[in-house]
């Protein structure tokens, strides 16, 4: 078997974005996306997706390095990414990265395995990667966000929900809506923050009004969209909706310069003669 031949035909069927030839070229293919080798349809469906996220997907291969019954192809690899990759919704942006292909011939099969840095690809997508523990005997970890509104005006009124959704390609869907959302709550004069918070298939938020009238502002076109989107269209599994009305609150701030803590929501005055701020709550 001439190996550097085989490797110069499946740098060919990449080149040519041909999942059917590159199925062909090789018997089974691994690389950091497969929980295991494919080959054949299940090879043919995996490059589809692929290019399904990155449809003008370029590999630039060096030429074939041979020795005995492996060859090694390095490349560099130019993409614009328009699906769900990594849990990383379609950013328009162009991603890159190096990696390589190793060749084996084993019992007159070959095997390709492509070795690349998944944090390095989704770092040239502006994003950045922190590794967490799925969970301990305790608590279940996840990521969370905010969007500040810079005002400091005390809640009234919180808005909690949450959504179950299916897997890495459903949850940045939602995470796109819940955007949309939160843009037009911006708008409102009654918005005082949003967070968000994810842990396993769970994605949270939570909503701060200045009253209860101010909730109104949460049913404009973005969130009647993905009100049908879940009821019509499939989206997500569950869904739970709550609106919670305030029975107390303070706020503690310390003194920066004498160290006194007073109750700032009560607009108290520390030995200093200062009246500490606390900052918005988001």
């Amino acid at each position: 078997m001439d190996l550097i031949e085989t490797a110069r035909r499946w740098t060919a069927a990449w080149r040519a974005g041909d999942p059917a030839a590159i199925a062909d070229a090789v018997t089974s293919f691994a690389d950091p996306d497969t929980p295991e080798p494919v080959a054949g349809a299940d090879l043919v469906a995996h490059v589809e997706s692929v290019l399904t996220r990155f449809p003008d997907l370029a590999l630039d291969f060096a030429e074939p390095a041979g020795a005995g019954g492996t060859a090694v192809l390095t490349w560099t690899l130019s993409a614009t990414h328009r699906a769900p990759y990594l849990g990383i919704p379609g950013t328009g942006g162009t991603a890159s990265v190096a990696g390589a292909d190793v060749l084996t011939v084993v019992d007159g099969e070959v095997r390709v395995s492509r070795h690349f840095d998944r944090v390095a690809l989704a770092a040239s997508l502006g994003q950045s990667a922190k590794f967490l523990p799925a969970r301990d005997e305790l608590r279940e970890y996840g990521v969370s966000a905010r969007t500040p509104s810079g005002r400091t005006a005390y809640p009234g009124v919180l808005a909690f929900t949450y959504l179950d959704f299916r897997d890495d390609v459903e949850s940045p869907e939602v995470d796109l809506l819940s955007t949309e959302v939160v843009k037009s709550l911006r708008a409102s004069q009654g918005f005082l923050g949003f967070g968000t918070f994810e842990m396993g298939n769970r994605k949270y938020t939570l909503t701060a009004f200045d009253r209860p009238e101010s909730v109104r502002a949460v049913h404009a076109r973005p969130h009647q969209r993905a009100m049908r989107k879940f009821f019509r269209g499939g989206l997500c599994t569950a869904a739970y909706t709550s609106v919670w009305t305030l029975d107390r609150q303070s706020v503690h701030v310390r003194c920066p310069d004498c160290q006194e803590v007073v109750d700032a929501s009560a607009g108290r005055t520390c030995a200093c003669g200062a009246t500490p701020t606390p900052g918005p709550l988001f």
